[in-house]
């Protein structure tokens, strides 16, 4: 009687935190000065610390643990009812749009970094090598978009496989480097090429996938909605394809590989497991990921230019792995929306985003060094029961 009780309450609180969060971001995108939204995260910072020290985020996230199926729900619920709010907001559907396939790069990352231990300074450059694909194939061939999206997938993927010469043969920071100097090299490459647009970029078409043309706009049942709505709800689907998709690896023994080559690497050896497999199958897949979310950014801005995938912004991905936990991947949604959107909010301190971010790592790593939402130890073995 007293789990049944128990379980009752920590889905009681999943479902109440979700709708909370939902409405705090409603707010947040509506808000239209600074005064407001500053009045707004003071009370929302209020809100998680209290929720924190009165044990409803730790309740909240056993709900969800123990009732995936509804707690998947009330996620797809709390989207539609942003989509349907703003509806014919363009410029906050953009943004939810951009947050969506932010979080798509960031799972891959977090499939690299957190879960295999493998360093990638240039989440950015990858993106980018997915956006420019899509950029030449939708301009010049008649391939289907379906396809663009996936060929932009692979071009970042095989581009990270020969990055990975040298990135195999170093360790740690060393790595780090490695990505930097890529990331550096891909930006001045596309600068100087004329054939890819030089600094002034390419336009892109945009996307139409199976007759369904996504520039277009909608009306259902006699709302009219903004042509953004279609992507938003196809990067929604991709986010949730990816995530269903990382989670599965996470708690399968392929996940176990990962975690132990990142623990410790002579220890994983030892016990037979193929460091370098290993090492190639994290790096490949994460890149895979950032490529198709960058040929999807490609067609709904339609435009790439170099000044899109800087240095700049692999740090902006790796702050957000960084601010909702390594290795955690329900905490990549509320660290990107944060870090993406606060600073288009408070246009006041534009000039200062990135000292926004550094504050924010550095306070992070100082008082929560597993981020906002640290990630569960593994209790169980996988055959044996359920992961944690």
């Amino acid at each position: 009687m007293t789990m049944t009780k128990n379980n009752g309450a920590n889905l009681l609180a999943t479902v109440t935190g979700i709708a909370l969060m939902t409405v705090f971001s409603i707010f947040a995108l509506h808000a239209e000065n600074e005064t407001s939204l500053l009045i707004l995260l003071a009370v929302g910072a209020a809100g998680v610390f209290g929720a924190y020290k009165s044990g409803f985020v730790a309740r909240a996230g056993q709900g969800l643990q123990a009732h995936r199926h509804v707690g998947d729900l009330c996620i797809v619920s709390a989207f539609a009812a942003m989509v349907l709010v703003f509806r014919n907001d363009h410029f906050a559907l953009l943004q939810l749009a951009t947050v969506l396939l932010y979080c798509v790069v960031c799972i891959g990352l977090n499939l690299q970094i957190g879960y295999c231990g493998v360093m990638n300074f240039a989440g950015a450059a990858f993106f980018g090598v997915g956006a420019y694909t899509a950029a030449v194939l939708s301009t010049h061939t008649q391939l289907p978009h379906l396809l663009v999206l996936l060929a932009g997938g692979f071009a970042a993927a095989l581009i990270g496989s020969v990055l990975l010469l040298p990135v195999l043969r170093t360790r740690g920071h060393y790595a780090a480097l490695v990505t930097i100097a890529f990331g550096t090299l891909f930006r001045s490459f596309l600068e100087v090429n004329d054939t890819l647009g030089g600094p002034q970029g390419l336009k892109v078409p945009g996307m139409q996938i199976l007759g369904w043309t996504l520039s277009d706009e909608i009306t259902v049942f006699g709302m009219s909605f903004s042509f953004y709505v279609n992507y938003v709800i196809l990067a929604f689907a991709l986010l949730a394809g990816v995530f269903i998709l990382t989670r599965r690896i996470k708690r399968s023994w392929l996940g176990l590989s990962l975690d132990a080559v990142r623990i410790d690497e002579t220890a994983a050896s030892t016990f037979g497991i193929h460091i370098v497999r290993w090492k190639i199958t994290a790096f490949i897949i994460g890149n895979l990921f950032a490529g198709i979310a960058g040929a999807f950014f490609a067609m709904m801005t339609s435009f790439v230019a170099p000044a899109n995938f800087t240095f700049g912004d692999s740090l902006i991905l790796l702050s957000i792995i960084v601010l909702g936990g390594i290795g955690n991947l329900w905490g990549i949604l509320p660290a990107a929306a944060i870090v993406l959107l606060l600073p288009e909010k408070l246009q006041a301190i534009q000039e200062y985003r990135f000292l926004l971010y550094a504050g924010a790592v550095i306070l992070i790593l100082l008082f929560r060094p597993q981020g906002m939402f640290p990630r569960r130890l593994r209790t169980l073995i996988p055959g044996l029961g359920s992961l944690k």
